[in-house]
């Protein structure tokens, strides 16, 4: 019973880490709102795949690793910064562009493969994410294991995160959302491609 209790101790920290703010958040938005709703669901899949990964590798001990082979979690960061930085560019030069010029380029190029990819690997860009969640679980979790947790906690935490982003991606894709990104869209834009560059520029030269 104990060890069940440990489950939804673990599903309220998740729960509270997904819906605090943050480029994947802002990932999910902007895909929503900007090309459809479809491309929002797609992301929020791709996040949720994200945090599934992590949560495996977590589980494995990879705050061990990274503890003996520094250097690994130094390059990862420094990759996943490069990587937030690269999305932020992309969306501040198109901000200034008409809506429907910026969509049929982006829509042409951006499949809904792509686009599961593309939240695949905004999700991964932050390693320091592996760290949060084996810091939950090794809190959480109780000393024994059970086997059945290496199995339901990857889901869960699949289930949670992809579940918060597929409501952001719907709420967000509505009539009233969009016709207020069209009305502010170099605002918007330029705003959320600036955060996602300080993002990715505080994760690179971030020292720990």
């Amino acid at each position: 019973m104990q060890s069940y209790m440990s489950l939804i101790a673990i599903a309220g920290a998740l729960m509270a880490g997904a819906i605090s703010p943050g480029p994947s958040f802002l990932f999910v938005a902007r895909n929503s709102i900007a090309l459809s709703r479809n491309h929002g669901l797609a992301t929020a899949f791709g996040m949720g795949f994200g945090t599934l990964i992590f949560t495996v590798l977590a589980l494995m001990g990879l705050q061990a690793i990274f503890i003996v082979v520094p250097f690994a979690f130094w390059a990862l960061k420094v990759l996943g910064g490069l990587y937030l930085c690269y999305i932020a560019y992309k969306t501040l030069r198109f901000a200034r562009l008409p809506m429907n010029h910026e969509l049929n380029i982006e829509i042409s190029k951006m499949t809904l493969r792509k686009t599961i990819s593309f939240g695949l690997l905004t999700q991964l860009s932050n390693p320091k994410t592996a760290i949060v969640l084996a810091s939950v679980y090794s809190a959480l979790l109780p000393q024994v294991i059970p086997l059945s947790f290496y199995f339901i906690i990857p889901a869960l935490a699949f289930c949670i995160d992809a579940g918060w982003y597929v409501v952001v991606a719907f709420v967000l894709s509505s009539e009233t959302p969009r016709k207020a990104y069209l009305k502010f869209k170099t605002f918007f834009d330029s705003t959320a491609g600036s955060v996602m560059a300080l993002l990715g520029l505080k994760l690179i030269f971030s020292s720990k």
